[in-house]
């Protein structure tokens, strides 16, 4: 068997675990460190994870263990910290959580940190190995939608949650061609104050360098997709182009038509124990030297951009020039932006979560 790499991984809630758990059931990892403020949840993970040393530091335990992968799952606040950790501990390759950070400044420090210290960095965009986001990539791929003119994103939660796995699948179907320009407008300010600060409503639109346009929706002002029944599945990703159109549904399958094949659809519903896997192995793979990982920090940072270029152009008005070249903090941009002034929602399931019954 080829080299088995160790693993530190920082935070035990539902995701950490997620991601210690998908490590540990692959060959080519180990688990030999986890870390957590809270002693309680720390000890119950450890149990289930054949006993790793364990502790509250991470950058202590990162410096003892001096783990080949350091994984942090952390809220999106948590950034810059872990990143700086994981150098500091001699990581190979860094995972982490979307966002990629909640504000451009920030964004610009951490890519500039790990190609400085030359790094491999990954960013959990695990859905699109999902067999029916496969299935819409592999249409969009086969020149079956004819000439792709437009790709396009909705989502009912929250930006912080969502818009980065909107964006990035997206970029995906169009070959991450980098964005050229964006504009959009916002509107409610009730969700800045959650663990995953974003507008209650962000809507705008992109045009990539390729001449392909990309359309987005996020929050209470999106469509209901009222044939998914789990509010954060309700979420929408495709392709149009001249002979049809393919697009998934986060936990309603996929449906197409084409020229040739007419409607077609099948299933697929977002499944952690199905997507984690390839998810991990990609990760060896890329530390093998055989492939880089598909969720690498640059995909994950073209995607970046084109949000924080959105929620710019919500504040500033009028279209903003990608790529960026300055950095920026668009949570504070948005919050004097938009206070005061409440959200339209498109459906009573929306007003509910968004607390406005």
């Amino acid at each position: 068997m080829s080299s088995q790499y160790s693993v530190l991984v920082v935070g035990m809630g539902k995701r950490g675990l997620h991601h210690a758990t998908a490590f540990n059931a692959n060959p080519r990892f180990k688990v030999t460190g986890i870390c957590d403020i809270d002693a309680t949840r720390l000890g119950a993970a450890a149990a289930k994870l054949g006993d790793p040393r364990t502790g509250a530091d991470a950058a202590a335990l990162a410096r003892e263990l001096k783990p080949d992968v350091f994984c942090f799952c952390t809220l999106p606040h948590l950034r810059t910290p872990f990143i700086r950790a994981a150098i500091e501990g001699g990581a190979k390759l860094i995972a982490f959580e979307k966002p990629v950070a909640l504000t451009s400044a920030e964004m610009f420090t951490i890519r500039d940190l790990i190609r400085q210290a030359g790094a491999k960095a990954v960013v959990s965009h695990q859905h699109r190995y999902g067999k029916h986001y496969q299935k819409v990539k592999e249409i969009v791929a086969s020149g079956a939608l004819g000439r792709v003119h437009t790709v396009y994103g909705t989502a009912t939660g929250w930006m912080t949650h969502m818009l980065s796995h909107l964006i990035d699948y997206t970029c995906w179907f169009n070959d991450y061609a980098p964005g050229a320009w964006a504009m959009a407008q916002a509107a409610g300010g009730a969700k800045l104050t959650d663990n995953h600060p974003s507008p209650d409503y962000l809507a705008g639109f992109v045009q990539f360098a390729n001449g392909v346009r990309g359309i987005y929706e996020c929050g209470a002002g999106a469509p209901d997709q009222p044939e998914v029944a789990k509010w954060w599945g309700k979420n929408r990703i495709g392709a149009q182009g001249t002979e049809g159109f393919a697009e998934v549904l986060t936990n309603g399958g996929w449906r197409a038509v084409t020229k040739s094949g007419g409607y077609q659809s099948g299933e697929g519903a977002m499944n952690y124990d199905l997507d984690m896997p390839p998810y991990i192995q990609g990760m060896a793979d890329w530390l093998d030297g055989t492939a880089m990982h598909p969720c690498n920090l640059e995909h994950a940072c073209l995607g970046a951009e084109i949000m924080f270029a959105l929620q710019r152009s919500a504040v500033e008005g009028g279209q903003v020039v990608l790529p960026l070249t300055t950095g920026a903090d668009e949570q504070a941009l948005l919050k004097a932006k938009l206070a005061g002034r409440p959200v339209l929602v498109s459906c009573e399931q929306n007003r509910k979560e968004f607390g406005l019954a």
